[in-house]
């Protein structure tokens, strides 16, 4: 195969694992961030 296709895919493979990644860090850093807001001063969750 071309070294620029191999490129190509090494490069869109790694944004999408990386964004992936990112997605789902920060959904559960969001989730947690809101449960211990919610344990030491009694927020909602919804806030």
């Amino acid at each position: 195969m071309n070294i620029g296709i191999l490129l190509l895919i090494i490069v869109g493979g790694a944004a999408g694992g990386l964004s992936t990644l990112y997605i789902t860090f920060s959904l559960f850093g969001t989730l947690g961030y809101k449960i211990f807001r919610k344990i030491k001063y009694g927020t909602s969750l919804y806030d």
